[in-house]
């Protein structure tokens, strides 16, 4: 399996991309990024410099990625979503010394035009709505929307919004609140098994 890099994106020296990956029109990756297996980057990407992504990502036209944010496997950035990599930027101050390190951990869905402000952690499988402004640590599974964002319920690894009862309709998992956080306390029938739910502090 072979990477594919379009003729008109530009892939620096000292980039290392994993087998499968696609990388479209008018990219670019950085030296010294890392980008996995079978990922895609739609139009006018922006990853680097210094910027690890995981295996199976998408991330969709008009993203960049900054210094100090990493992907970890199956993220999907949502079209013309945001990472800010400082605070309080001005034209004339540089603040590259400001930088914080950005987590977006496995599984994690970033919708169309949303904003993650820097130095948080997205935790596993949490799904940010399209519009919403993340400015502190998401737990896993959580369904955050609005400005700035708030839980406004949980879903499962499938994506799906889960009811009352926690079962996801598409797969039939079932999940527990435990201590406020979701887990997934038994398998469905249609099960999704990958990327798979690592232990996490979230």
């Amino acid at each position: 399996m072979t990477t594919f890099v379009h003729t008109t994106a530009i892939v620096d020296d000292g980039v290392e991309i994993g087998p499968g990956t696609k990388i479209w029109h008018f990219s670019h990756v950085l030296s010294g990024s890392t980008v996995g297996r079978d990922c895609s980057m739609g139009q006018n990407v922006v990853v680097g410099p210094n910027v690890r992504v995981g295996d199976g990502c998408k991330i969709q036209n008009n993203v960049s990625v900054y210094e100090g944010v990493t992907l970890e496997d199956g993220v999907f950035c949502g079209p013309s979503m945001v990472f800010t990599n400082v605070r309080t930027p001005r034209a004339f101050v540089n603040r590259k010394a400001e930088f914080e390190p950005t987590l977006v951990k496995m599984g994690a869905t970033i919708g169309a035009n949303a904003t993650v402000v820097l130095g948080v952690t997205l935790g596993e499988f949490c799904l940010i709505a399209a519009g919403g402004v993340v400015t502190k640590d998401v737990p896993s599974f959580a369904l955050m929307a609005g400005v700035p964002a708030k839980r406004i319920g949980w879903v499962s690894h499938a994506g799906e919004v889960l009811g009352a009862d926690l079962v996801c309709p598409r797969t039939g998992d079932r999940y527990a609140e435990v201590e406020g956080r979701l887990e997934r306390i038994e398998l469905g029938t249609d099960t999704i098994d990958w990327p798979q739910s690592r232990p996490t502090s979230s």
